[in-house]
């Protein structure tokens, strides 16, 4: 995503605007186009719905003194995506905030090499440590049980916590199992995600020289200890965290870094939201919660979850799909047009910034019928689950860190309607803040019964 104007070295500029016949908004400001009315509308997911309901499904706007356009319906995206993509975009607009390299810069045979090598490993990761993250996870249900009926449950505080903890071990190893490493790293990751979590740099923080300072100094603390986990780890015969598997290829101490930084950072973020949501609309469900329960039984018995089972649990896949749709988990995605390319009868320019609104999309009432609703039985249907895949939410287009999260929401989720019933706390309106990952805007409450 580019920042305050941050060009690419041949990007078109204002004057180009007209040639490519894009209906949209004109620069607001000549240095920092639409990024006044970005702040405005209080996110960038508010912003691109109110562009795409004035222009239609594909619009422009200006970053700066550059051209983005954004593509707001699944018709339109279904012509632009190119199922054969080597990069993610949610990484792309993660290391472009970060001022990190996208890619490895060696072309697309190196690009498919480190997708696949980041791609082994989460799923090496998973697999060596599952036990781990099922004690961790009985460990917080185990503390809601012994609560009260009628306690309120904060489920941002807990779910984040528990995200925290799953994501560091299970991505750097045992120096976290030490909960004053935990503590640092969240730290850290609240300053440095409390800034890029927009999904955009305003230019605020440059003016405000103790919010400069405060980020700098935890982005730097935060890339010393990952430099100082991949040293430590470097001579380990034991190869069970994601940083090993980087570390038995050929990427450069700084690369194993970047990516490190990239998974824990996404990685806390994307699964403890995935966390908090799920278990917000279980809590509105007896329903739902029911149907859960009665496929643990269907597939599993007496039996804890496991990591094999767990495509065998189809209404939780369900479950966790319609979670993301009806929370709009990650409403924004990027790409970088590397050729001329065409959408309807518009032509996007080489190296112009394409926009996925998938917020908007994931609203969409010609995509999805009463899309406000949360209904998991909408995933029975093919077509759904077509928009849903092409979105980039399932299958093998879904980011590394989405499908990470969805295991452990699955495990979460199996845990505690196994042994709980979740009630709403009457009265509470949640409402999301809808940034590069959507999370509540306060902290979430719900009550817990026992099942009998």
């Amino acid at each position: 995503m580019p920042v305050e104007g941050r060009t690419v070295a041949g990007a078109p500029t204002m004057s180009s605007r007209s040639a490519s016949g894009i209906p949209g908004l004109n620069p607001t400001e000549e240095k920092d186009g639409n990024l006044q009315d970005i702040v405005n509308r209080g996110s960038l997911h508010e912003f691109l719905a109110s562009l795409h309901g004035q222009f239609g499904p594909v619009a422009s706007f200006w970053f700066g003194g550059r051209p983005v356009v954004s593509l707001g319906s699944v018709d339109q995206l279904r012509q632009h995506i190119n199922p054969n993509r080597t990069t993610d975009s949610f990484e792309t607009m993660l290391k472009s905030l970060l001022g990190y390299q996208s890619g490895t810069g060696g072309g697309a045979t190196e690009a498919v090499m480190r997708k696949k090598l980041y791609e082994s490993a989460v799923n090496n990761t998973l697999e060596k440590n599952f036990p781990m993250l099922l004690k961790l996870v009985e460990e917080l249900v185990g503390k809601w049980q012994s609560f009260p009926k009628d306690q309120h449950t904060p489920l941002c505080a807990h779910l984040l916590g528990l995200a925290m903890k799953a994501v560091t071990q299970l991505a750097l190893g045992d120096r976290f199992r030490n909960d004053a490493e935990v503590i640092g790293f969240r730290k850290n990751h609240e300053a440095i995600w409390s800034e890029i979590g927009k999904g955009y740099l305003d230019g605020s923080m440059e003016k405000s020289s103790i919010r400069k300072e405060h980020y700098e100094s935890a982005l730097a603390e935060m890339e010393t200890v990952l430099m100082s986990v991949a040293k430590d780890r470097k001579g380990q015969r034991s190869q069970t965290a994601f940083v090993d598997t980087l570390l038995q290829s050929n990427l450069t101490e700084r690369q194993v870094m970047e990516d490190s930084m990239v998974f824990t950072l996404a990685g806390c973020v994307i699964t403890a939201n995935l966390c908090i949501w799920a278990v917000h609309f279980l809590s509105t469900s007896e329903e739902v919660q029911e149907k859960l329960h009665q496929e643990l039984e269907d597939v599993l018995g007496s039996e804890p979850v496991s990591l094999d089972k767990i495509p065998q649990l189809r209404y939780f896949q369900q479950v966790l799909n319609e979670t993301v749709r009806t929370a709009k988990l990650t409403p924004i995605a990027a790409r970088l047009q590397e050729n001329e390319g065409k959408v309807d009868q518009h032509i996007i320019p080489k190296e112009t910034l394409v926009i996925y609104a998938l917020g908007v999309v994931l609203q969409d009432a010609d995509t999805w019928s009463r899309p406000y609703k949360f209904d998991p039985d909408r995933f029975t249907e093919d077509s759904a689950r077509k928009s849903f895949s092409l979105l980039g939410f399932s299958g093998n287009q879904a980011c590394p860190e989405l499908r990470f999260a969805y295991t452990v929401a699955t495990v979460v989720l199996s845990t505690v309607v196994r042994q709980l019933k979740l009630h709403q706390v009457k009265g509470q309106v949640v409402e999301a803040r809808s940034e590069l990952v959507s999370t509540p805007k306060d902290d979430t409450w719900i009550t817990v019964s026992r099942r009998s």
